[in-house]
Order: structure tokens, then C-alpha cells, then sequence
């Protein structure tokens, strides 16, 4: 890690922990700048780092801005939502395509597998039966695309046999089965803090895996 990184890195945690209050003590306009801007020190930090390849930096680096994008578009109302999917399911092509990039592992690939078949039958097809027989029908497509693309991530992650990624794309999918949960079956009290702690750390171990 340089000198920037360190300091960007500082930034993004600051700016992470401010959306986090934001989000327990409902401050929405504090949101509009500290969720948005977290993301953005950390795509600072993905590029001011040493990566272990420039070319799977690089592929991050689009994931984190499709990312971001996401990030807005799930901030503005409803009408929105399916194109905030739509951004972080292209980011976690980008993702998988960088954790492809890098060295696997069989044995490690297994685990992941294994991972993501029990993560789907039990909190998996419960969002998807929710979805289908709730009033949001019509995502049902689009959900189970994102579910797969998801799971893809994790299996890609798995397969690095690198702690790092495997952290970052398990914390990723625990983020995004709370807020499928919260939206398709129910809100639990700690459910929105929980999908933005979870979220944030899981983008920062990501982007730890890229120094090795």
C-alpha cells in the first residue's frame, strides 16, 4: 500500500462510518453525501495501491464504479431500484471477471460451490418465492439474474483461495440477501444498518485482495 492509499483508505472508513450513523439515526441528507462519497475515496484507493496485476486493478476499479452507480441510483425512489441492480449486477461481471483473472484453486472452487448451493437453497429461494408472490412480481427475472451473477462473484472469489476475497464477496453476499430480505419479506430493525456495514467492508476487502 503507498503513502495515498493509506490516507484515501482513512478517508473511505471516515466517510463509511458517517453513513453508517446516517442510516441508524435516519440523517437522509447526510446519505446523499456519505454513501456516494465512500465509494469514491475507495476507488481512489484501488488506484493510488501497488496491485499484485494492473490488469485485474483494473477490472476493479470498473466494478467500483459500477458500484457507485449503483450506490446513486439505489439512494433516488423506487423507480430506480431496477436500475441500481442493473449497475451492481454488471459490477459483479466486472468482479468476476478480475478474481477469474487471477491463479485457482480447485479445491477452494469446490468450497465456494458448496457455499453458494446451501446459501441458495435456504435464504436464496426464500427472496425468490417472496419476490414471486409479493407485490414486486415483475423482478423476478431480474432478481434471480442478480442471485447468479452474486453467487458467481463468490465462487470466483472462493476459487483465489485468497482470505481477501473470499471475505469481501461473502460479506457482499451477506449485504445483499439483508437487503433482499428487508425489501421482499420483511424489515428487521438492524436490517438497513446491517446491509451498509456489511456492504462497505465487503467493497474494502475487495479491494484488499489487490495487493495480495
Amino acid at each position: 500500500m503507498t503513502t495515498a492509499a493509506w490516507v484515501l483508505l482513512a478517508v473511505t472508513l471516515a466517510f463509511a462510518v458517517t453513513d453508517w450513523w446516517a442510516v441508524w439515526t435516519g440523517r437522509a441528507n447526510v446519505r446523499y453525501v456519505a454513501k456516494p462519497t465512500t465509494l469514491v475515496a475507495l476507488i481512489g484507493v484501488a488506484v493510488a495501491l501497488e496491485p499484485f496485476d494492473a490488469t485485474i486493478r483494473t477490472w476493479m476499479v470498473i466494478g467500483l464504479v459500477l458500484s457507485l452507480a449503483g450506490d446513486v441510483f439505489l439512494m433516488l425512489s423506487d423507480r430506480w431500484f431496477v436500475a441500481g441492480l442493473g449497475s451492481f449486477l454488471l459490477g459483479h461481471i466486472a468482479y468476476v471477471t478480475a478474481l477469474q483473472l487471477a491463479p485457482s484453486e480447485a479445491g477452494w472452487t469446490v468450497v465456494g460451490l458448496v457455499v453458494v448451493a446451501i446459501c441458495i437453497a435456504t435464504f436464496g429461494r426464500r427472496i425468490v418465492v417472496g419476490v414471486h408472490r409479493g407485490d414486486h412480481r415483475s423482478l423476478t427475472g431480474p432478481v434471480i439474474a442478480y442471485l447468479v451473477v452474486i453467487s458467481a462473484m463468490v465462487v470466483s472469489a472462493f476459487a483465489t483461495a485468497a482470505p481477501w476475497a473470499m471475505i469481501g464477496a461473502l460479506l457482499f453476499y451477506a449485504s445483499d440477501a439483508t437487503l433482499a430480505w428487508n425489501r421482499f419479506l420483511e424489515l428487521r430493525r438492524f436490517g438497513p444498518i446491517g446491509v451498509m456495514t456489511t456492504y462497505h467492508l465487503a467493497q474494502i476487502g475487495l479491494v484488499a485482495w489487490l495487493v495480495g
